[in-house]
């Protein structure tokens, strides 16, 4: 049994079966994978795929129970090379940090740009991408921490942390007639073409909750994922916009006025998460309190330890 053969099969089920993929992810040919899964199954002396033909299908009962013993050894074989780095005082890694265009945009630069005065020789690889695709990232090691409103905190094999409580706001092109209502009813934005988040970001639950709990149907015209993109639209006079406060920021909000939702949308709560039982290098830990300066250094360090609950 070898580390190959463990990421080979971990990387079939990642790739959906396709071995051709699995090759391509581990610079290796298409037959040298197939030798790799076979041959640590003639060991194990148990089937791990189901197969048609030649080609694999899907995972057996034995094989689902197997693929998390396999997860488990590779987890720990990372950990030892990140532990080793640590302890024999390594400063220099890359963190990859898996985000979201607004925290990406609009959060992160200022706690960027501390961590890289601390740490010079740590690079940051910043992905940014939908929540769902954030906690893929980080489970399957490929990003370090992710950070979004949406999704975090349901998944077991994450680890998540309350950074920080943010509101929506409306913003309105000039001379809009919301500019003159203060606190605007959820009836009076309905009246107007909204334009927001794609479901399943930057809070856009919460919208979606306060109109239907109202009873209102709102006419949602135009959905992004970007902030920038909405407030393009809104400048556009093609409606009004529902968007995270820390995007008004940008440039486009000196052309657009905010007005105050905290009265219809319930708060939201920024999360990051790591993954369960992963070795945290002492810079990560240093990069998740710039991030929310409001946790505990032994509390992170505490709850992530390799079994910790």
């Amino acid at each position: 049994m070898n580390f190959q053969q463990l990421r080979s099969i971990r990387e079939a089920t990642r790739c959906g079966y396709n071995l051709t993929e699995v090759a391509n992810v581990l610079f290796t040919s298409q037959p040298g994978v197939s030798r790799q899964i076979r041959e640590l199954e003639d060991e194990l002396g148990v089937e791990i795929f189901e197969r048609n033909g030649k080609r694999l299908i899907g995972l057996t009962e034995p094989g689902k129970g197997i693929l998390l013993i396999v997860d488990r050894l590779l987890l720990e074989a990372e950990n030892l090379q990140q532990a080793s780095l640590e302890f024999a005082g390594k400063k220099n890694g890359t963190l990859t940090v898996a985000t979201t265009h607004t925290q990406a945009r609009y959060v992160l630069p200022k706690v960027v740009q501390s961590f890289r005065a601390a740490f010079p020789e740590v690079r940051i690889a910043l992905q940014q991408s939908s929540p769902e695709h954030i906690a893929e990232w980080v489970l399957s090691g490929k990003a370090d921490v992710g950070i979004a409103t949406e999704g975090l905190s349901a998944f077991e094999d994450l680890i998540s942390f309350p950074c920080y409580e943010w509101q929506h706001v409306i913003v309105v092109p000039e001379n809009h007639p919301l500019r003159e209502v203060a606190r605007p009813t959820l009836q009076q934005l309905a009246a107007w073409p909204l334009i927001t988040y794609d479901v399943g970001f930057t809070g856009r639950s919460h919208i979606d909750q306060a109109f239907a709990a109202a009873g209102v149907s709102p006419d949602i015209v135009l959905t992004a994922m970007d902030s920038d993109v909405i407030q393009q639209y809104v400048a556009l006079g093609m409606g009004i916009g529902i968007v995270a406060s820390m995007a008004l920021e940008g440039q486009r909000s000196q052309t657009l006025q905010a007005i105050a939702a905290d009265h219809l949308f319930a708060p939201n709560v920024t999360r990051l998460a790591v993954r369960r039982g992963a070795y945290l290098r002492s810079y990560t830990v240093d990069f998740i309190l710039q991030f929310a300066p409001s946790l505990d250094r032994a509390e992170i360090e505490r709850v992530t330890r390799i079994g910790a609950a």
